[in-house]
């Protein structure tokens, strides 16, 4: 697995696990709960694989920012929450920065 994949996935377990706090009711219910430790772990794992060829400094930005942009479109999309104009604009703003660090980055 590429650094740049296990990135991806760390970051898509970013928002499994955010989605899980929300179902977990403050870890109160079971399943939920563990799915969302699950989903922790895994992130985690993938991260350090990613970080055997990624710098970190970059790699912290991008896993985060997918984590981050991610959760915010989830929230949109099955939430109802805002995507009026400056959101949108914001959330394209973390996308333009990942894509940035990725193209600047040899590795």
């Amino acid at each position: 697995m590429t650094g740049w994949l296990a990135l991806l996935a760390a970051g898509l377990m970013e928002i499994v696990w955010a989605l899980g706090l929300k179902h977990s009711d403050g870890f109160t219910k079971f399943w939920p709960a563990l799915g969302t430790l699950v989903a922790i772990a895994a992130s985690f794992g993938l991260m350090s694989i990613a970080l055997k060829s990624l710098p970190f400094g970059t790699a912290y930005a991008v896993w985060t920012g997918i984590g981050a942009a991610g959760s915010i479109v989830v929230g949109m999309a099955l939430y109802g929450e805002p995507a009026n104009a400056l959101r949108v604009l914001c959330l394209s703003m973390i996308v333009a920065g990942m894509i940035g660090l990725k193209l600047s980055t040899p590795a």
